[in-house]
């Protein structure tokens, strides 16, 4: 393995950047809590090791180089970013009308579902796949075994993005009190939905890297 310090510091760039997994995360922490948003990242976590595991014993490369199986895995991940999206919208639509009661169940519901989202929408982007074997082998030695430095950079990037998302959600919670406003969370649940929708369309239109 080389420049293995380089490999770290080009991981936390690419994990700060937001993507589907943090509009996910957001929405979560900002609706349910704290437990939510930890739900969302343990599912997050849960998907990027199988992700490890698929590059490690060279199921991405057969995901990658295939047309179909990537646009089957595209337009499934694709579905279900919109899917929440319009969930969202259609959340905050009928927000204005729930009873506390209801309110109650649904927050009950979006608790337990937290780690699917995350799980689902990680596990569901093909984009995932390509960056693992598109990244990770500019880190190794030419000609040398892959299986173990794929393993340790998998784990590696696994636990970066694990301690990003603990230290993202700890902030939205300080700032818990504004975040949870009923009209910030009106304005903050809209932008989160389109994003959502906007991500499942960018999936959708990702050309097969042959």
């Amino acid at each position: 393995m080389e420049n293995f310090y380089l490999f770290i510091i080009m991981c936390i760039l690419l994990i700060i950047l937001p993507g589907p997994d943090t509009a996910i995360a957001t929405r979560n922490t900002v609706t349910v809590g704290t437990s939510g948003g930890f739900k969302t990242m343990f599912g997050t976590c849960c998907a990027l090791l199988i992700h490890t595991s698929a590059a490690v014993f060279g199921l991405s490369a057969i995901i990658v180089k295939s047309a179909l199986l990537f646009s089957v895995f595209k337009y499934v991940g694709a579905v279900y970013l919109v899917y929440l999206g319009f969930k969202t919208l259609w959340g905050l639509r009928n927000k204005q009308v729930a009873a506390a009661t209801e309110t109650s169940v649904k927050s009950k519901y979006e608790n337990q579902s937290c780690f699917k989202q995350g799980f689902l929408t990680n596990l569901l982007n093909p984009k995932v796949a390509v960056f693992f074997l598109t990244f990770l082998p500019q880190f190794v030695n030419p000609g040398n075994d892959t299986f173990l430095p794929f393993l340790i950079m998998g784990i590696t990037y696994t636990v970066l993005t694990a301690l990003w998302f603990v230290f993202y959600i700890y902030l939205l919670n300080q700032i818990s009190a504004f975040m949870k406003k009923p009209r910030t969370q009106a304005i903050f649940e809209g932008i989160t939905g389109t994003v959502l929708i906007g991500f499942g369309i960018k999936l959708a239109l990702e050309k097969a890297h042959n």
